[in-house]
Parts: structure tokens; C-alpha cells; sequence
């Protein structure tokens, strides 16, 4: 139940952090270099939430549960 929990979580995170990473390519139309885009990016606490939702997920599909009788990908 808690693998699901912050399966989820992580994926609204990863949602959340990617639709305002794809929102902010609107500075590279209003003259910003890629290199001030990225800095940009890394600088803003909602883009860091799509790494470390994906993270998250990562984390809660490859480590091993505590239920010996649960089916791994």
C-alpha cells in the first residue's frame, strides 16, 4: 500500500516538474540562451520536483517489497 502511495506521488511530482519545465520554453522565445534556460531551470524548486519525482518512481518500481510473495518487473 505505501509502494503505491509513493508510486503515485512520485508520478504527480514527475507531472507536475515536466509541465512547468515544458512551460518555461517560453523564455527561449523571449531571447534567453539554452544555457540561461537551464540555469533557470535548476534554480526553481517546481522543475526539481520532476527529478525527484522520477526518483521516487524509480526507486518504488526496482527496490524489493517485504512481501516474499509479490510479483517484481
Amino acid at each position: 500500500m505505501i509502494r503505491t502511495f509513493l508510486f503515485l506521488l512520485g508520478f504527480g511530482f514527475t507531472v507536475i516538474g515536466f509541465m512547468y519545465i515544458v512551460a518555461y520554453l517560453n523564455l527561449l522565445t523571449m531571447g534567453y540562451t539554452f544555457m540561461e534556460y537551464l540555469m533557470f531551470i535548476f534554480k526553481r524548486l517546481e522543475c526539481l520536483l520532476g527529478l525527484v519525482g522520477l526518483i521516487i518512481v524509480t526507486v518504488t518500481i526496482f527496490c524489493k517489497g517485504d512481501n516474499d510473495n509479490a510479483i517484481h518487473i
